[in-house]
């Protein structure tokens, strides 16, 4: 996230008031207070390797619920709920100081007298202290906004997680919008630095941000996505203490918020954009082949090269569309492969005239889904899930779902968000596939089990491996078949589609990034090879644009989890039971893709099987993993 020139240029009174708000209110834009990490750092356990692995991962989960406020609101971890994130220079630097010294600490810790139980936490905690360190080399602070993340998409998303049961949770509210002008402009002002330095997303993919800022500030503030909490105020608040709460959330607006992000808006119109990168290879960018090498492990968690994976990609493309091209055959469609995705994309019967009609079909599969889930997994969720539509202000530019961790502490249902706009563009035949990846036994089931886990770290419980969490969405498309799904074969063919969507990722990230293709040229290989929308198509290419390497993670990680699962039942045989893999492999939250496979090797011995030249390669995976670059 980030800010403007500082407040050198006093171009209006507006802009006098917002830096008037901004100096009133700097305090609630924090990191954790360094005296208090300090102090931590300075007593910590010397002689026991156990006490100090706790006090470490004890420190490092308050370091980054303090210093990343807007964590904490979705963990809902206690005592930040007024803060921001500091994003400025001062704050950033600190930061990684401070990650520095934890690395330190953990160097210096005696892995070798932890028992076997403790391993898993410090190669854990290690991996991830030195993987963030490593990362510092680049200066990605400097790209904070992008069509696909950054304030615009973060600030209304935080504050409509924030609780608001009491009075109390509407000041924590109020608190926040007083100082949110103080995180417009840091955003702003490391936007100018990435300018100065070259670095912006590309060009191309900039055009909805300035709609999407002005999105969060219509003329009537009951319409913003920032005042959503105070439209519907709980009964236990007095109709008298309602509207002076409502009517202070109105005067920050009008005088505060509505200025600042005006002024941010206007500089992502007048300098931002026509200031930004024409390249779309993000290798261009100074270092940008190492930097892009970085991202690719540190999203798949492997050690696979983007050419390595640019031929993994054309080899699961080739595969995926022999099994197409015999669904194809069983329809009985008279045609070829481009013939047949033009139908898919343009037959109406594949589309619905209403949004409420298209939610209602996802709420109706999710329903379906939940009542086969026993026969796959021995532990289900406590935590429930909803389904609802993606925000106006950001659906157009956004994909096709997404799904928001909920959190028993802060009394928040999990949410599949779905995207409701353009709905020529939302088949019915991806529904199925969708719902099972976002959904159950999806990123629901996952993400809700880990954070139900009481015998790991909260640390372990609310971190997110890319590789691990979206690979096993994918994985779970595929027991779509297992759940009484894709019995339809334009259904089952839709599965195939977003296989192939997922494999094609590879092939156009890691060809636009490290290969040199262009963007026209990604996404004819797209429309070449899949059913997906067009306006589909240039959403996803653009996406892989400002966020080069997330999206290889997806089949990354869905490989190696059908790759560890095949070795199960090869070494099982008639002893593997789905049941009890599937929450072995889910039992100890997300996993690094080379620490899950390790793990579950050990559970396969454990259940009679063997395995061949297991330790060698394992010794080799871990090695690769945390080497220095």
């Amino acid at each position: 996230m980030s800010f403007s020139k500082s407040f050198k240029k006093v171009l209006t009174s507006k802009v006098t008031y917002i830096a008037a708000s901004i100096m009133a209110a700097s305090l609630n834009v924090q990191a954790m207070d360094p005296k208090a990490f300090d102090k931590a750092m300075k007593v910590l356990p010397k002689n026991d390797p156990s006490a100090q692995l706790k006090a470490l991962q004890d420190l490092r989960y308050r370091w980054i619920m303090e210093s990343y406020p807007e964590s904490a609101t979705y963990e809902g971890y206690p005592g930040v709920e007024r803060n921001w994130t500091d994003q400025s220079n001062a704050g950033i630097e600190r930061r990684k100081g401070q990650t520095r010294d934890l690395l330190t600490a953990s160097r210096h810790l005696d892995k070798d007298k932890l028992p076997e139980a403790e391993q898993l936490d410090y190669q854990l905690l290690y991996q991830d202290l030195l993987l963030q360190v490593k990362g510092y080399q680049f200066p990605e602070h400097l790209l904070p906004v992008n069509h696909m993340s950054g304030i615009q998409r973060n600030v209304p998303a935080v504050l409509n997680a924030m609780a608001r049961r009491t009075s109390a949770d509407y000041e924590n509210i109020l608190a926040r919008l007083d100082s949110l002008p103080v995180l417009i402009e840091q955003t702003q002002i490391l936007m100018e630095r990435g300018v100065k330095r070259n670095l912006t997303p590309p060009q191309i993919t900039l055009r909805d941000l300035p709609a999407q800022i002005r999105a969060l500030i219509p003329a009537d503030p009951r319409q913003s996505p920032l005042l959503k909490a105070f439209n519907e105020m709980p009964k236990s608040i007095s109709a008298a203490h309602q509207n002076r709460l409502r009517t202070r959330a109105y005067s920050i607006y009008q005088k505060s918020l509505v200025p600042a992000w005006t002024n941010l808006a206007e500089y992502v119109e007048r300098d931002y954009i026509p200031k930004a990168s024409t390249e779309t290879a993000f290798t261009k960018n100074e270092d940008g082949i190492r930097w892009y090498a970085h991202k690719v492990r540190e999203e798949t968690t492997t050690d696979l090269s983007p050419e390595e994976i640019h031929r993994i990609g054309l080899e699961e493309v080739r595969r995926i569309r022999g099994e197409m091209d015999a669904i194809i055959k069983k329809t009985g469609f008279e045609g070829d492969f481009k013939a047949f995705t033009e139908f898919l994309r343009t037959d109406p019967r594949f589309y619905y005239s209403s949004k409420e009609d298209l939610l209602k079909n996802y709420r109706d599969i999710s329903k379906r889904i939940d009542g086969e889930l026993p026969a796959l997994f021995g532990t289900l969720p406590r935590l429930p899930y909803g389904v609802k539509p993606i925000p106006s202000y950001s659906e157009k530019s956004q994909t096709t779902a997404y799904y928001q961790p909920g959190s028993m502490e802060a009394g928040r249902a999990g949410v599949f968000f779905a995207n409701t706009y353009d709905l020529k563009s939302r088949p019915t035949w991806e529904m199925e596939a969708l719902t099972v990846h976002e959904a159950m036994p999806g990123h629901h089931l996952q993400i809700a089990l880990a954070q139900e886990q009481t015998d790991i770290h909260p640390l372990r419980r609310t971190k997110m491996y890319t590789g691990f969490v979206e690979g096993w969405g994918l994985y779970s498309e595929s027991l779509g078949y297992d759940l009484g799904l894709y019995k339809d074969p334009y259904n089952e063919f839709g599965a195939l589609t977003y296989d192939m969507w997922r494999a094609v990722r590879l092939v156009v990230d890691t060809g636009m990034h490290q290969l040199g293709w262009s963007r026209d040229e990604a996404i004819e290989y797209f429309m070449n090879n899949s059913a997906k929308p067009e306006h589909d198509v240039k959403v996803e290419i653009d996406r892989y644009l400002v966020w080069p390497g997330q999206a290889l993670a997806y089949k990354v990680g869905q490989m190696k989890i059908k790759e560890i699962r095949a070795r199960a039942e090869k070494a099982l045989g008639t002893n593997f039971n789905i049941r009890q893999f599937h929450d072995a492999l889910l039992g100890a939250g997300a996993l690094p893709l080379n620490v899950l496979e390790s793990r579950m090797n050990t559970w396969i011995e454990s259940q009679g099987g063997e395995l061949s030249g297991r330790k060698n390669a394992e010794a080799a995976a871990d090695s690769a993993q945390i080497s220095p670059s």
